[in-house]
């Protein structure tokens, strides 16, 4: 798989997230879809663990195998990316610098860290918890991290379906490549044109669902067509 940050001329790669079938999984395989999303946190209502073994999940034959989980141990995460052969991990709580330099230590070189900032309502504490974020990452002490993930913050760390001001973002030069999550839909991936730094990638979740987890695959298909 080709990661490289797009250019604005270049489609932005597409991932899936909060999937539990395996039919539609090899479905998205398929398709190529770029990045699949299996989230590791019980209290989600598309938690993996309820519908597919992590057996299951490591003879999906793909590079982009994405493990999202919140505030969960280094030992978990470890055993889980060890047993499903996760490509990728995503934190999608508040993990501290030294958890993510400490998961960084422990993971296989090969697998990359994507880090999520939750954009809530306030605009003063978005700005303020990006900068911090940017400058620690300037100053090293984030340096493990390969991605950002900008999403819609809710109790719930996600798949709420609701959009985040993306104008926020135009007001920094972002160090890394990012994913952009939170509500996306046909309706509005066009804004992503208003954007100066493009996406690497566009993260699709419960705007695309039948009911929590179950896909729908003809309207995934268009959506990938369209973008």
């Amino acid at each position: 798989m080709n990661q490289q940050p797009p250019i604005n001329n270049i489609s932005p790669f597409l991932k899936v997230c909060g999937l539990t079938k395996y039919e539609q999984i090899q479905e998205l395989i398929n398709m190529k879809v770029d990045f699949l999303g299996f989230i590791f946190y019980e209290k989600s209502p598309r938690y993996v663990m309820n519908h597919l073994s992590l057996d299951d999940i490591s003879t999906f034959d793909h590079s982009g195998k994405v493990g999202v989980f919140v505030n969960e141990s280094i030992e978990q995460i470890i055993e889980i990316v060890e047993k499903g052969k996760l490509n990728f991990i995503q934190l999608h709580g508040d993990e501290s610098e030294e958890f993510i330099l400490d998961i960084r230590k422990k993971l296989s070189p090969e697998v990359k860290i994507i880090k999520v900032i939750r954009i809530g309502n306030d605009t003063i504490e978005n700005k303020n918890k990006i900068e911090q974020t940017f400058n620690k990452q300037a100053k090293g002490s984030l340096q493990p991290i390969s991605y950002y993930l900008f999403d819609t913050d809710s109790k719930a760390f996600g798949g709420t379906g609701q959009q985040f001001d993306w104008n926020l973002l135009n007001e920094f030069e972002i160090p890394l490549p990012y994913f952009l999550s939170g509500g996306i839909s046909e309706e509005n991936i066009s804004n992503i044109e208003s954007l100066h730094q493009k996406p690497f990638a566009i993260d699709i979740n419960s705007k695309f669902e039948i009911e929590p987890g179950d896909k729908d695959i003809i309207r995934i298909k268009q959506f990938k067509t369209s973008i």
